[in-house]
């Protein structure tokens, strides 16, 4: 079983911390770093495309996604918010395959940073624990 984590590189103190808890999370499951592939994007705005590759490469069991998105003083946060959350969902249902949503979306760093410690609160761990649960309703 191969698994791939798309993440984006946009705010890596935050990105890196959810990558490490979802690399935590996959090995409690017994998988080695041979098991899984990591894609890193620009921003979280690039995460469904290249979901929407990978899912139809029919190559991976599962993906999960891993992003950051801080609010700003404009917009623009809402857009990219909107955008990534239902790119995702539908790469999901169109590709038939469990995505786990790893992307934060807060207002402030301290959000972000509370949300990506290094425990089982991890995001990024949860989105592994998540996975799992998941995988047998898309193997049956």
């Amino acid at each position: 079983m191969r698994i791939a984590l798309i993440v984006s590189k946009f705010n890596p103190e935050i990105t890196q911390r959810l990558l490490n808890g979802a690399y935590k999370g996959l090995q409690q499951h017994g998988l080695s770093e041979s098991d899984y592939d990591t894609f890193i994007v620009p921003g979280a705005f690039d995460i469904p495309a290249v979901a929407q590759k990978l899912s139809q490469s029919k190559k991976y069991a599962g993906l999960i996604t891993l992003g950051a998105v801080i609010r700003g003083e404009t917009d623009h946060y809402r857009t990219v918010c909107d955008g990534v959350t239902y790119g995702i969902q539908k790469v999901s249902i169109e590709n038939v395959t469990p995505i786990l949503f790893g992307v934060l979306m807060c207002d402030t760093m301290d959000q972000a940073r509370a949300r990506s410690e290094d425990d089982e609160s991890n995001k990024g761990f949860e989105c592994a624990q998540g996975l799992f649960e998941l995988l047998p309703y898309f193997n049956s």
